[in-house]
Formats: C-alpha cells, sequence, structure tokens
C-alpha cells in the first residue's frame, strides 16, 4: 500500500480537525521549508522523527547500459534522510 500526497492531506485533515485546504496549505508550507532550508545547506532535524541533509556526491563514471560507453557523471547534491530512534521503533 503506497499514500501519496492527497492520502496524507486527508490524514492530516481528519487527525487535526483542519479542512482538506487548510491541511494541503500546511503540508505544502512544511515541504517548502525543509526544502529551501535544504537547498541552504541546513539541515533539518525533526527530533522523534529524523533529519533530512545534503550530501555531497563527487563526480563518478558509468556506463551507458544500451551501449556500454562509458560516460561521465557529474557532481552534484543528494538530499539524504536519517530515520530517528522513535520512528524507528514504531515502525518494529
Amino acid at each position: 500500500m503506497k499514500v501519496n500526497k492527497n492520502d496524507l492531506i486527508a490524514s492530516v485533515a481528519s487527525r487535526t480537525g483542519l479542512s482538506k485546504a487548510d491541511s494541503a496549505k500546511a503540508i505544502d508550507a512544511t515541504l517548502a521549508s525543509v526544502t529551501s532550508s535544504l537547498r541552504g545547506g541546513t539541515e533539518v532535524r525533526l527530533v522523534g522523527f529524523g533529519t533530512f541533509s545534503v550530501s555531497n556526491r563527487r563526480a563518478s563514471q558509468g556506463r551507458n547500459p544500451r551501449t556500454g560507453a562509458v560516460i561521465q557523471i557529474p557532481a552534484c547534491r543528494v538530499p539524504k534522510f536519517k530515520a530517528g530512534k522513535a520512528l524507528k521503533q514504531a515502525v518494529n
């Protein structure tokens, strides 16, 4: 089973008593805040849930699976998430 954004909005609305429109605004604002913090290089730590951070991935070589030709994969920044202790315990 997968939960999409609409499912998450409905769940937040039912748990908080907010309308779906207000829940959507709250979720959008939360995601935008996390994104802008990560873009600026700031770690986002939600105690009990987990930590969002940015990692630098160095340049590397890869192969085109179709042709086998060597290609250069450029260096980039990638988002990472590390689950917190409470989240790990809740899942197990």
